[in-house]
């Protein structure tokens, strides 16, 4: 068993004798991955390291996800190991799909085989062209029009992953943007502004042109037009050339199907709304309980970022332990519905200054628990704190579960295997740094991670401490969902269950 107390910065490989000459050499190869894994992405395989994109990484920022594997692994891997399954995955023809090289390596050096071009091959073949001839990957003859209904924190967020992460580019496209005018005559340059600078998450890793005679903005060679209204009513899609766009509402204005479905009459074919739905309007979770989406579902909720941050621990803690009850106490960053100085707002005690004070507020989050997982409908209470930070939120969630003589260790261990040899692993995240805060979060893909240091166990007792990017990593969330919407589901390998 992994020795969850051990400083990640011990290493587990042999020391080299130069280390100086050790690093420049595994920078180069490095470097020599970057190109390999950009033509891999613009033929449609993108390549990941437990779970993080390597597209448009620098060498530097492709080693340290390397190292990252030292922290949840009982061994290590560096570009002296994975350069050559780099080379070797590039000479095979390969379907759309998602590779986490980390994964793939991190199996082969556990079975002590030598790094010759045939035992490579091998590998590559049992873990990756097996499994894609058995199923049906095909890229769309067309690509989805996707349609961003306002343009706020969330929505800037998806226009950059989408930007980001276009593929060959026939999965999908951002085709238009729609907001109200501001009053300014430069409103076009001050929303490309807003998304080319970001004070939380950066710089956006891209162009972007305006083209003020169209009011379009050309997003990493994408023309996205600016479609200015008042409400959906006011235009058709059909009127830009976008055909049956799925459009997802960010304003959290509407939360009822009967108002979403007026984008329904606008042209669009589907609606995903970022906030929670009211109603009979179905609350999805990607990656828990899309099963329940039906084909005629043509207005969706992506609920919100602390349910997609929650459901998906509880979902694995309570098919290991069987939740019998718990309280989730939310530790939220500050958000735009909160005043900045103390003023008038409807809602209790968010009227206070946010930048000076920590404030106990009401969290639907823990009611839409029950309509993903409705095993544990009636058995958790809830609660929220906004504090001054400006982004990144924590979960703490204690339980009671039906199993006794549980330890830290063994839970942990648990956790850390589900995170990262299940099919979790794409929206749960494993950490096991005593030095780590909520700075160290930003941007971060997964809907959860998981702090294991801060896990604490008497019994039948479980307090788990959970991060989340309320921002970034609910906004991957969003475009997930979207293109399991669209259909645009690649596999991820190696398969894990």
């Amino acid at each position: 068993m992994t020795d969850l107390t051990k400083n990640p910065d011990l290493r587990l490989r042999d020391k080299p004798d130069d280390f100086f000459g050790d690093w420049k050499w595994r920078e180069g190869l490095a470097e020599l991955m970057v190109p390999i894994i950009g033509r891999l992405y613009r033929n449609g395989v993108n390549v990941l390291m437990y779970g993080h994109s390597l597209i448009n990484q620098s060498p530097i920022e492709i080693m340290k996800s390397h190292r990252f594997i030292r922290r949840v692994e009982d061994t290590e891997i560096s570009e002296l190991e994975t350069y050559p399954f780099l080379q070797r995955i590039e000479l095979q023809d390969i379907k759309d799909c998602e590779i986490d090289l980390g994964e793939i390596v991190v199996d082969f050096m556990k079975e002590n085989k030598s790094l010759d071009d045939s035992e490579i091959d091998s590998h590559i073949k049992s873990y990756i062209l097996d499994p894609l001839d058995k199923v049906d990957q095909h890229r769309p003859s067309k690509p989805q029009d996707i349609v961003l209904y306002g343009f706020g924190r969330i929505g800037r967020l998806v226009s950059r992953i989408m930007a980001q992460m276009t593929g060959p580019g026939n999965y999908y496209r951002l085709r238009a943007i729609v907001v109200r005018k501001g009053s300014d005559t430069n409103d076009l340059l001050k929303r490309a502004s807003l998304l080319r600078r970001d004070s939380v998450h950066g710089s956006f890793h891209g162009t972007i042109r305006v083209d003020n005679e169209t009011e379009t903005l050309v997003i990493n060679g994408n023309p996205v037009k600016i479609i200015y209204a008042n409400g959906p009513k006011d235009f058709n899609y059909s009127d830009y050339d976008i055909d049956n766009p799925i459009v997802i509402d960010n304003t959290g204005v509407w939360r009822e199907e009967k108002d979403l479905s007026l984008h329904l009459e606008s042209g669009a074919s589907k609606v995903v709304l970022t906030a929670p739905g009211k109603g009979q309007i179905k609350n999805i979770v990607n990656g828990i309980n899309n099963d329940i989406l039906n084909e005629s579902d043509n207005v969706i909720s992506a609920a919100s970022c602390t349910t997609n941050a929650i459901v998906p621990v509880l979902d694995i803690l309570n098919k290991e332990y069987s939740i019998t009850s718990g309280h989730i106490e939310t530790v939220h960053a500050y958000t735009n519905d909160q005043n900045l100085i103390d003023n008038y707002h409807k809602k209790d005690r968010r009227g206070r200054s946010a930048a000076l004070n920590m404030v106990i507020t009401s969290t639907g989050a823990v009611k839409a628990v029950s309509k993903a997982l409705p095993e544990l409908d009636g058995k958790l209470t809830g609660n929220a704190i906004r504090v001054p930070t400006p982004n990144v939120s924590l979960a703490v969630m204690s339980l009671t579960v039906d199993k006794n003589d549980l330890n830290k260790d063994d839970v942990n261990e648990f956790l850390r295997k589900t995170a990262f040899n299940s099919k979790y692993r794409e929206i749960v995240g494993f950490v096991n740094s005593t030095e780590i805060v909520s700075s160290d979060f930003y941007s971060s893909p997964f809907a959860s991670v998981i702090d294991s240091q801060a896990t604490i166990v008497s019994d039948n007792k479980i307090t788990l401490y959970c991060w989340y990017d309320n921002e970034y990593g609910y906004s991957v969330q969003v475009v997930n969902l979207v293109k399991n919407i669209a259909g645009i589901n690649l596999i991820r390998l190696p398969v894990k269950v």
